[in-house]
């Protein structure tokens, strides 16, 4: 039970650590949210411009809900 609560820990930390690096990339917010649009098509998933920015609004709560409970 344990090592299932570390796997989960550890694929929790991955999925952060990828939204974090893409949403704080040195790149125009436009250009990271096509490219998340593009990630999302690829597997069936379509949003509108006010769902996207929707989206990009929860991950960023979440990184810093996620960075202040590190601290």
């Amino acid at each position: 039970m344990k090592a299932v609560n570390y796997f989960l820990a550890f694929l929790s930390g991955v999925a952060i650590g990828s939204c974090a690096g893409l949403l704080l990339a040195p790149e125009k917010g436009a250009d990271t949210r096509e490219r998340i649009a593009e990630a999302l098509r690829k597997r069936g998933i379509r949003l509108n411009r006010k769902e996207m920015d929707a989206l990009v609004s929860d991950i960023s709560e979440e990184l810093s809900n996620a960075a202040e409970a590190a601290e």
